[in-house]
């Protein structure tokens, strides 16, 4: 790219953006709308064809134009699709969920529950051949969850955070490795 005097330009890696003042060699001096004048190569720089309020027109999603480029966009269609659903196990590991009261249980006897659900839940997953399970624990102090992590590693399964978009910080998604015999 070929810059001269005169060029409107932006700082590839800052929020820098003015006119070309001098040019040395490799070295380009820009002038801000502040005054400032830094010597940038010219590598750093690229050229601002169109101003930004020209450019904002497109962010009004009730424009016209905007309405006819996205509707002349071409439709991608994926080269790979999925012709198989995966099954994914969402087990809710609360206690609130597992129990309709908590009356004469003590912590103990509520993590022994939690952690026999989730047992009985991967022994299922794995004898009909579920591949994902995602375990839903909270965030607490942490004990359901690093018991919860100590069981599968009993088990033939590798095991991750779930999305924190979908599930947030308090969930764990286990894949469990198939034979395919």
């Amino acid at each position: 790219m070929r810059l001269e005097i005169g060029n409107k330009v932006a700082v590839l890696d800052d929020v820098i953006k003015g006119i070309v003042t001098a040019i040395s060699g490799d070295d380009i001096s820009v002038k801000t709308n502040d005054g400032m004048i830094f010597t940038f190569a010219s590598s750093e720089l690229v050229k601002i064809e169109k101003d930004q309020k020209e450019l904002s027109k497109f962010s009004d999603i009730n424009n016209s134009i905007l309405k006819e480029k996205i509707n002349n966009q071409p439709v991608k269609k994926s080269l790979f699709s999925k012709t198989k659903k995966e099954i994914i196990l969402e087990v809710d590991l609360h206690i609130n969920q597992l129990v309709r009261s908590t009356r004469g249980l003590d912590n103990y006897d509520m993590l022994n529950l939690q952690l026999t659900t989730a047992k009985n839940k991967i022994e299922f997953a794995i004898s009909k051949r579920i591949s994902k399970l995602v375990f839903i624990h909270g965030v607490g102090e942490g004990v359901l969850k690093s018991e919860l992590q100590s069981l599968l590693n009993r088990y033939p399964v590798k095991y991750y955070d779930a999305s924190y978009k979908k599930y947030g910080l308090g969930a764990t998604e286990v894949y469990i490795y198939q034979n395919s015999n």
